[in-house]
C-alpha cells in the first residue's frame, strides 16, 4: 500500500489508514511531495495548508492509537473549492474583491468532512466566483489541464480537477450551477457528481446563483463519489433549501446489477453540434448498458433549444441579486482612491471585479430592471417549468438518461476568451439539469486522437443519487478500458 500512495483512491485510503496499514499522516506527507512536484505546472493550488494537514492527520493518527473508531474519510487528502468558507486560510472565491477574506466559520459540508475525519491539504482554483466555463477568469493563477498543459481544465471547479486527475489530492469538493463539477470532470478525466438541488447544504457556500447551486464531490472513481455522498449528504438546519430525506446508502447502491434497467437517449443531443469524436466515445459508453442487458430507449427533451438563455437570464439575475453584498463597506476590497460613497462603490467594484463577473452582473441587473423582469426573468421562469415538465415526462419512459457531458474535448487556453457565446455553449449538456434542479453524473469514457478525455454524462430523477451511481459504477467497472495516468504523472 505504501507504493504511490498519490493514485490511491479514497476508499482504498481510508481502508489502509482504518486497518493501520499506513497511517494519515504517510498519506498526507507523500500529497504533500507530489504537490511539491507537479503543482508548479499544474497550478491547481491557490492555498497549500501543510502544518493544517499534517496537524489534521497527526489528529486521526492519534484518534486510532486510541482504539477509537476512525470516520469514514480517515486520512483521505481533500482539495477545497475557494468559495467554500473556512475558518482556517483564506475564502477569496478566486477574486480580488475577496483576497484577504477570513471566514469566521466554516461551510457544513467542510465540517461533515472534517467529522469523518479527512484531511484538507488547501484550497484549490476556479473561476471568479464560479463564473466560467474553463478556470481561465481567476484572479489568482491559470490552472492547466494535466492532460495538455497548453489546455484549459475546464470550470468552474477546474482546480478541483486537475487536482484530483494530476494525483494531487484523492477528493476535491466543487460546486455545480450549470456544470461546473461535471464539464471539469469531463475535460479532466475524473468522476464529478451534481447531487440533487437540496440533497447537500449550501450553507457556507459563497452563493452565485442561489436557486442552481448545489455541492458536490469530484474523485478518481465513482466509488469515491457515493463514499463522499454518504457523508456531505443530510438535512441542515442551516440551509432552508435543505431537504429533509431518509438517510441513503450511497455505496450499497453500488450492486454491479443493471438487470431492467432502462436508459434514456435524447434526440436532442445528439447532434451536429456535438464532435464527432465526443459522439463516438459516448456512443461506445452506451453500447456497455446495451451489451448487458440494460433497455435503451429514444426520449426527447424538446425544451433543450431555450435552455442556454434561460440559464443566463436566471443565473445572471440572481448573481446581480447575490454579489450586491460585495461593496467594500463592511468586507471585501475598498479602492483607496475612493473619496465619496459613490466613488467607494464604482471603483471598488470596477477593479475588483473580473470582467466576466462584471458581464453578468450588468446582464442580471438588466433583466431585472423596471420594464424588463416580464420580458426576460419571468418569462425564463416559466421556460425553465417547461424544460423541468421535459424531463419528467421522458423519466415516465427510462431511470436515467445518457449523453455526453460536453461538446467538445478540453481546448487551449485563449481559444474562447474572446467569445462568451461560444464559451457558453461549453455547457450546453449540463445546464438543463440545473435548472431542472436534477442530479447528474460524468464518468471518463475514453481519450479523443489528442489524448484529451471525453465524458459521459448520466441524469438521473430527483433523489434517485443511488440508481445513478449504480448505472455509472456499473459502466465504469465494464467498460473494458483503464483511462490511465495524464502526461503530468
Amino acid at each position: 500500500m505504501t507504493k504511490e500512495l498519490h493514485w490511491k483512491s479514497a476508499r482504498e485510503i481510508r481502508d489502509a489508514v482504518q486497518s493501520g496499514a499506513v497511517s494519515a499522516t504517510q498519506i498526507a506527507q507523500e500529497h504533500l511531495t507530489r504537490i511539491d512536484a507537479v503543482d508548479g505546472r499544474v497550478d491547481a493550488f491557490t492555498q497549500l495548508w501543510r502544518d493544517k494537514a499534517l496537524e489534521m492527520a497527526a489528529a486521526v493518527d492519534a484518534k486510532a492509537a486510541r482504539g477509537e473508531t476512525l470516520g469514514a474519510l480517515a486520512g483521505v487528502p481533500v482539495g477545497l473549492k475557494e468559495l467554500f468558507c473556512t475558518r482556517h486560510g483564506k475564502t477569496s472565491c478566486a477574486s480580488k474583491m475577496l483576497e484577504n477574506f477570513e471566514s469566521p466559520y466554516d461551510a457544513t459540508v467542510v465540517k461533515k468532512l472534517e467529522e469523518a475525519d479527512a484531511v484538507f491539504l488547501g484550497k484549490v482554483n476556479m473561476d471568479e466566483f464560479a463564473m466560467g466555463s474553463s478556470t481561465e477568469n481567476s484572479a489568482i493563477k491559470t490552472t492547466k489541464n494535466p492532460w495538455n498543459l497548453k489546455c484549459v481544465p475546464g470550470g468552474s471547479s477546474g482546480g478541483s480537477a486537475a487536482a484530483v486527475t494530476a494525483g494531487e489530492c484523492a477528493l476535491s469538493l466543487g460546486s455545480d450551477t450549470g456544470g461546473s463539477i461535471r464539464q471539469p470532470a469531463c475535460l479532466c478525466g475524473c468522476v464529478g457528481i451534481k447531487p440533487t438541488y437540496g440533497r447537500v447544504s449550501r450553507y457556507g457556500l459563497v452563493a452565485f446563483a442561489s436557486s442552481l447551486d448545489q455541492v458536490g464531490p469530484l474523485t478518481r472513481t465513482v466509488e469515491d463519489a457515493a463514499l463522499t455522498l454518504d457523508v456531505i449528504c443530510g438535512k441542515d438546519v442551516m440551509d432552508a433549501t435543505s431537504a429533509v430525506l431518509p438517510k441513503t446508502d450511497f455505496m450499497g447502491a453500488l450492486t454491479g446489477d443493471i438487470s431492467g434497467l432502462r436508459v434514456g437517449l435524447p434526440r436532442e443531443y445528439f447532434t451536429d453540434a456535438l464532435n464527432p469524436e465526443m459522439r463516438e466515445k459516448v456512443e461506445c459508453a452506451i453500447d456497455v448498458y446495451r451489451a448487458n442487458g440494460a433497455e435503451i430507449v429514444d426520449v426527447s427533451l424538446p425544451c433543450s433549444d431555450y435552455a442556454i438563455a434561460v440559464y443566463y437570464i436566471i443565473c445572471t439575475a440572481e448573481a446581480s441579486a447575490n454579489l450586491a453584498r460585495f461593496d467594500g463597506v463592511r468586507y471585501g476590497f475598498r479602492h483607496p482612491d475612493a473619496k465619496t460613497v459613490k466613488d467607494m462603490y464604482a471603483l471598488s467594484k470596477s477593479d475588483a471585479f473580473g470582467p466576466e463577473v462584471q458581464r453578468r452582473i450588468m446582464l442580471g441587473t438588466y433583466v431585472l430592471s423596471s420594464g424588463y423582469y416580464d420580458a426576460y426573468y419571468l418569462k425564463a421562469q416559466k421556460v425553465r417549468a417547461l424544460i423541468k415538465k421535459d424531463f419528467d415526462a421522458a423519466f415516465e419512459k427510462c431511470d436515467v438518461i445518457a449523453s455526453p457531458t460536453s461538446p467538445t474535448a478540453s481546448f487551449e487556453f485563449g481559444s474562447k476568451s474572446d467569445n462568451p457565446l461560444e464559451m457558453y455553449l461549453s455547457d450546453i449538456y449540463t445546464i438543463s439539469v440545473n435548472l431542472a434542479t436534477l442530479p447528474g453524473i460524468s464518468v471518463p469514457c475514453g481519450l479523443t486522437d489528442a489524448g484529451l478525455p471525453a465524458g459521459l454524462q448520466l441524469i438521473g430523477r430527483p433523489f434517485e443519487e443511488d440508481t445513478l451511481l449504480r448505472a455509472a459504477h456499473f459502466y465504469e467497472q465494464n467498460r473494458g478500458f483503464d483511462m490511465g495516468r495524464p502526461p503530468v504523472a
